[in-house]
């Protein structure tokens, strides 16, 4: 039993020896209280209303070209109906050219978040790194997303583990 004990005590003095420092931050708590982030945010949701109501314009127009056309089909000859059909695939197409053009993977709504937060994230991100390599913190973590926002690179074993499978750096 006292061995037992022993060798409890030493390995939790083994493992406090060489113990890293952590942290938490909310990151949510942090961008609510700069008011650059507020601002940003306020733009982008007011640019994005804009642009949403753009594209419900034009499916709103499409919708309308539609219904007149499903009214007037009967007097209409084949020629007039497909020039109808064609005009309602051109605003649904015009119509979804534009919601990608505002909202799609590169879109105006990404750029714009991009260089409105970008410079908003890197002041937090310094801010961090500072105050990591001030008081000695080997990783950061955010408490509202999981996700880690700082690791000391000393403390990466990414090399070791390739040379432990054999593969040269």
């Amino acid at each position: 039993m006292r061995k037992l004990i022993l060798t409890l005590a030493i390995a939790l003095f083994g493992i406090g020896v060489y113990a890293q420092k952590y942290a938490f931050v909310d990151t949510e708590y942090l961008l609510k209280k700069i008011p650059a982030y507020e601002s940003a945010t306020q733009q982008i949701e007011q640019s994005s209303k804009k642009w949403q109501k753009e594209v419900e314009a034009l499916n709103a127009e499409a919708q309308t070209l539609y219904k007149n056309y499903q009214a007037e089909m009967v007097f209409l000859t084949d020629a007039q109906k497909q020039e109808k059909e064609k005009e309602i695939v051109a605003k649904e197409t015009e119509a979804s050219e534009l919601k990608r053009k505002y909202f799609g993977n590169d879109g105006e709504l990404f750029k714009k978040k991009e260089s409105l937060m970008k410079p908003i994230y890197e002041e937090l991100y310094n801010a961090l790194k500072g105050i990591a390599e001030s008081k000695g913190y080997s990783a950061i973590w955010d408490r509202a997303t999981g996700m880690i926002m700082f690791v000391n690179p000393n403390i990466d074993i990414s090399d070791d583990v390739l040379n432990k499978m054999g593969y040269a750096q």
